[in-house]
């Protein structure tokens, strides 16, 4: 699906679908879910690695002091926060602008 990235601050983003209006948003055990209402849960720093592509962590938690990302696995199902990091290729990310 389309996704829309809206700048919270400065290297903050929110993630939102724009068919479904749901908000990406991760828990405290990392787990990714989706929700109508904007909160703390759907605030992610948006990192530009060194190959060009973007990592988003959650802003507000973490685990044992990792930061944890949005990562997907080869079937496209989300990999939960604390299995992910940032060197993974399964948690970068190439925005593209859609008309």
């Amino acid at each position: 699906g389309i996704m829309e990235i809206r700048s919270v601050s400065v290297g903050v983003v929110a993630i939102k679908s724009v068919n479904t209006g749901f908000y990406l948003a991760m828990n405290k055990k990392g787990k990714l879910y989706g929700t109508k209402e904007y909160n703390h849960n759907c605030k992610f720093k948006e990192r530009i690695e060194e190959n060009g592509y973007n990592t988003y962590a959650s802003l507000k938690w973490k685990h044992k002091g990792r930061q944890m990302f949005v990562s997907l696995n080869g079937k496209g199902t989300p990999r939960r926060g604390h299995k992910t990091r940032r060197k993974h290729l399964s948690a970068h990310f190439l925005p593209m602008l859609t008309s």
